[in-house]
């Protein structure tokens, strides 16, 4: 199945769905809820709008219970994810895998207890161990940087890459890229390191590349928290030849740089909203309210933000 194919609007999808199933008498849900814990500003939004979900929807519904678990690292959520599953006794689960194939045995032994799992962004290794996946386009998180850096450097140039977490959406984004680039032989990507997502480690990784490379056109990192990371890592080291620094997610702070203009490397960025966690909470709750399933993969596109469109993903009430 093609992404293209793959891509479709979440609630004209939620709604299909449900409506070609027969109902069912409602029952009642006790949904697990297990997210990385706020380590950055993406997380930080990951996790305001999960509990924003609980808030919203408990109270929406009576037959509802949302238990939250936030975990620091792969192996506290599996733990985490065996007590969801036999001290909170959960009936459905919507995780958040910190890493892809740490987390594939935890969750497949979740549903083999029954429970209905909707995984969302870092797919896990085995499809067969979730009932949903929903997710932003991962695909075009990593085509849409290297086409406007490629274009902007007018096809030549030298190029460095952060990247994130070890997972499968982050193998997508960066396939993405290089599939982009080998259309431009004279565009060169340097190298591609991972850097966390983190704003400390983006700065060492960025150390190291302004070290070792002496001439540097463009630099994609793969999200707007380790954009801070390079810029620091910049301005410390007083190097003026990068031209395009392009982040990703659409930070507000990051946005409001390509709003106001007020840094000629930063002109654009690409959508990737923290917001998909309330919508895959929202889907699935409402789901087994019904006893409905999701359908099988939901992709949320991402788009190319620049000073055009910008004002439609500023939000700064958010916290990312």
């Amino acid at each position: 199945m093609t992404s293209i194919t793959r891509r479709i609007a979440l609630t004209a999808v939620a709604a299909a769905a449900f409506a070609s199933l027969p109902a069912l008498a409602a029952e009642k849900v006790n949904l697990g809820v297990s997210i990385p814990a706020a380590t950055h500003s993406f997380m930080g939004g990951i996790n305001y709008w999960a509990n924003q979900a609980k808030k919203d929807l408990e109270k929406a519904n009576p037959d509802l219970k949302i238990t939250i678990k936030t975990a620091a690292n792969a192996g506290e959520q599996a733990n985490q994810l065996q007590d969801l599953q036999t001290v909170t006794k959960i009936n459905a689960l919507v995780v958040f895998p910190f890493e892809s194939a740490a987390l594939t045995k935890p969750v497949a032994a979740v549903k083999a207890k029954g429970t209905y799992v909707t995984v969302v962004d870092r797919g896990l290794t085995d499809t067969s161990a979730q009932d949903a996946y929903v997710a932003g386009d991962n695909t075009a998180f990593g085509k849409i940087p290297a086409e406007y850096i490629v274009k902007q450097l007018g096809g030549k140039g030298n190029v460095v890459a952060l990247r994130g977490i070890a997972t499968t959406l982050d193998n997508e984004r960066m396939d993405a890229f290089n599939a982009v680039l080998k259309g431009s032989p004279d565009v060169k990507l340097l190298d591609a390191k991972y850097a966390n997502w983190n704003r400390d480690d983006a700065f060492k990784v960025t150390q190291d590349y302004l070290t070792r490379f002496k001439s540097i056109d463009a630099i994609w990192a793969a999200d707007d928290d380790m954009a801070v990371g390079v810029l620091k890592a910049i301005e410390q080291a007083k190097r003026d030849d990068i031209k395009i620094i392009f982040g990703g997610a659409g930070a507000k702070d990051m946005v409001k740089t390509i709003m106001d203009g007020k840094d000629k490397r930063i002109t654009a960025d690409v959508s990737y909203s923290p917001k998909f966690i309330y919508d895959a909470i929202k889907l699935t709750a409402e789901a087994r309210l019904k006893g409905a399933k999701l359908p099988a993969t939901t992709i949320i596109p991402s788009v190319l933000i620049t000073k055009d469109n910008a004002k439609d993903f500023y939000h700064p009430d958010s916290p990312f």
